[in-house]
């Protein structure tokens, strides 16, 4: 199976092409955030106010990185559980989010957005958060400062591995993939 190299801001043409299964290696800037900054967007929005950040096209990973080391942009950085986010998720692809990283399943809720708005849900190696950090080339927190390890920040990175786990057409790799490991 061959890498799909993906440079965000994305289109809703190149969310379409992507399936449950396909790997990718994501290089550019990215943003993250967790539920409290999550809960703070939404707030934004039923307020009719600007968000700190432009999120259409964008990705964002949920992770609440340790602090960086000397000389290193980032902690450890490995994913956090995405069903936290599920009550706000479908707000920000309404707006234009097009990819969220994580691990686990999304909700019903999340599903019929990334169907409806074009969005994907990507899942990366938990267990592996240095490993990860290695692929974050510079972190600087743009929103909510106040919220340390769950501010968002603007992560610059270069060919971050995840896998499509949950796709735009409602395909969803922790359905389909569980009879492939199944023994009789």
């Amino acid at each position: 199976m061959k890498l799909i190299k993906l440079t965000p801001p994305l289109s809703d043409e190149i969310v379409r092409k992507l399936k449950a299964g396909d790997e990718v290696l994501i290089s550019g800037i990215i943003y993250t955030g967790r539920d409290a900054a999550h809960k703070r967007l939404v707030e934004l929005l039923d307020n009719d106010k600007p968000l700190p950040i432009d999120v259409k096209g964008q990705i964002i990973y949920y992770v609440g990185p340790t602090p960086e080391r000397p000389g290193k942009p980032i902690g450890s950085a490995g994913p956090t559980t995405s069903y936290r986010m599920d009550p706000y998720a479908p707000r920000l692809i309404e707006i234009g989010l097009k990819g969220m990283i994580g691990k686990g399943e999304r909700g019903n809720n999340v599903v019929e957005a990334m169907k409806k708005y074009a969005a994907v849900y990507f899942a990366t190696i938990g267990g592996a958060a240095a490993l990860i950090a290695r692929r974050i080339v510079s972190s600087k927190i743009v929103a909510y400062e106040d919220l340390g390890a769950e501010a968002i920040r603007e992560l610059e990175v270069k060919d971050f591995p995840a896998v499509v786990a949950q796709d735009s057409h409602g395909n969803n790799i922790y359905v389909t993939g569980k009879p492939k490991y199944k023994t009789a």
